[in-house]
């Protein structure tokens, strides 16, 4: 993303804090690396040992991140099930407990929060309000509860409530709206619908790598163009995993970038059958060759 478009603010992929504080760090350390190119960078951890926030916490600012986002939004089962995630919607005891934590280890960079409108139903309006009064520096909320998962269209109106509860208690907190943005376009029009701060895109970026250009029109991107930069996210993967991932996790991209040109879906179906960043090579190229293109 860097390279295409990168974001305001990177988010990282959420990191347990309980495998940052163990012996297990080196298995999930990988998902705290980041370049320069990358700032500002947010670490998003997740779990509900407030002393393990806190550990984390101190990691992470020693690591030079520029701000820690807690996840109280994650709605998978097996996360859920040990009360973290979106579990912490239903226990406010422990959730002020891990951000008093985490803002303890954090030092001086800022801790923010993303979650839900609610976990069976939405509770938008009391649940913002108590995450307010904790003084983090940013909330994004998902319009969607965490029952809902990505089953319905994501309710921006309960969005809307968040801002209003900021505006009735006067917080200083920033807001961020996430749910079912996937161009420019649709930030602009839902940060001014909405008066949100910011737009969150999350699975935006898989229908376009290049949602985060600030064009209202955006450039239509010509197919060698598409396909070069597949084969560098696909050589990226292999060199930073090698064989310690299945290349078969890379597949989950090849319709990011391959759609919208002729051939296009030929060409995917073939890539499908790939197993590394040499085959993948090898039939973009030939591709290419028959479309009378070059790399």
């Amino acid at each position: 993303l860097a390279e295409t478009a990168p974001p305001d603010v990177f988010f990282t992929e959420f990191t347990s804090v309980e495998g940052l504080c163990s012996e297990g760090f080196e298995n999930v350390s990988h998902r705290l690396k980041y370049n320069e190119s990358q700032r500002p960078i947010v670490a998003q951890i997740w779990g509900i040992t407030p002393q393990k926030f806190k550990e984390a916490a101190n990691i992470i600012n020693e690591l030079g991140f520029d701000g820690i986002d807690i996840n109280m939004g994650c709605p998978h089962k097996k996360v859920v099930k040990i009360g973290a995630g979106a579990g912490l919607i239903k226990n406010r005891i422990l959730t002020q407990e891990i951000i008093s934590a985490t803002k303890e280890g954090a030092g001086t960079i800022p801790v923010s929060v993303k979650t839900r409108t609610g976990f069976e139903r939405p509770i938008t309006e009391s649940w913002t309000e108590f995450l307010l009064k904790q003084n983090i520096a940013a909330l994004s909320m998902h319009g969607r509860t965490k029952k809902q998962l990505s089953k319905v269209p994501a309710d921006w109106n309960e969005i809307a409530k968040v801002v209003k509860t900021k505006e009735k208690i006067n917080a200083q907190t920033v807001v961020v709206g996430n749910g079912d943005v996937t161009s420019f376009c649709e930030v602009k029009d839902k940060a001014n619908k909405y008066d949100v701060d910011g737009v969150m895109i999350g699975r935006g970026v898989l229908i376009d790598p290049w949602v985060f250009e600030k064009k209202v029109k955006p450039k239509i991107r010509r197919p060698q163009e598409k396909i070069k930069m597949l084969l560098k996210h696909t050589k990226l993967f292999e060199e930073f995993w090698g064989h310690k991932k299945n290349f078969a996790i890379m597949k989950k991209f090849f319709k990011t970038y391959i759609r919208d040109f002729d051939g296009a879906s030929e060409l995917r179906a073939n890539l499908m059958e790939c197993e590394n960043y040499d085959q993948a090579l090898d039939l973009a190229n030939g591709f290419m060759k028959s479309q009378d293109h070059q790399l």
